[in-house]
């Protein structure tokens, strides 16, 4: 077989992968888990990296529908429905992962969770998706957590990020609470800390000594990029 063939044959292969990759990232951007799933299998099935599905077919979608949510152009529900896809998406190449001993490099570790005395959750997992979407390894402590769990999750798995997120202005107060105890553990140094949650500003984040506020799921990613120094 002639070398001009085989860069035929070959530049087709590289025009159907990225033409897989393109469809499952627009399924993401329309908001369709089930097409996405059937995406990420095709691509499995025609022999392609796990990593490479991640990387060029679901971030890519994952970045477009953040940019749009950033930009007005779709609200909310539309990102819950992206990052069912994703989750949805991961559940399948997860194993295959493994198979091959690969895994996704890891922006950072994580806790996070929403503080004592409140038990909202929607805000908080949104977060965390959209954490474990851009590469972070996150430890979601769920809701009504306390300042010693808190304190204990980030010794036992050495996180460099912790978020908290209170949307009561009587439950607030906890996240200046969890602050302090690290200070007074000497493990403050140690760990950046973002706040955030319907009552919580940028000056109440300034006021308790956390590192960063964000105002919603997309800025939470931001700002936690940007205190890695990952140049989010």
């Amino acid at each position: 077989m002639g070398i001009g063939l085989l860069a035929k044959i070959g530049g087709g292969r590289e025009r159907m992968k990225n033409e897989v990759f393109n469809q499952i990232a627009n399924t993401i951007v329309e908001g369709d888990p089930s097409a996405t799933v059937e995406g990420v299998r095709q691509a499995l099935e025609m022999g392609w990296e796990p990593l490479d599905i991640i990387n060029q077919g679901l971030v890519v979608g994952m970045n477009i529908i953040s940019e749009q949510y950033s930009n007005g152009e779709c609200f909310l529900p539309n990102l819950v429905i992206a990052a069912r896809c994703m989750e949805r998406s991961m559940q399948v190449l997860e194993p295959e992962l493994k198979k091959r001993q690969q895994e996704v490099k890891s922006a950072g570790r994580v806790v996070i969770g929403t503080v004592q005395g409140d038990i909202h959750e929607i805000g908080k997992s949104l977060v965390g998706t959209m954490l474990a979407v851009n590469g972070f390894q996150v430890y979601d402590l769920g809701v009504n957590v306390s300042p010693e769990a808190f304190i204990a999750k980030i010794r036992e798995t050495g996180a460099q990020l912790l978020g908290m997120s209170a949307l009561l202005t009587t439950t607030m107060t906890v996240q200046r609470e969890v602050i302090r105890q690290l200070e007074a553990e000497g493990m403050r140094d140690h760990i950046r800390v973002m706040v955030g949650g319907a009552p919580v500003t940028a000056s109440w984040a300034d006021e308790i000594g956390a590192d960063g506020y964000a105002e919603d799921a997309v800025g939470a990613v931001g700002l936690a990029q940007r205190l890695m120094g990952l140049g989010g």
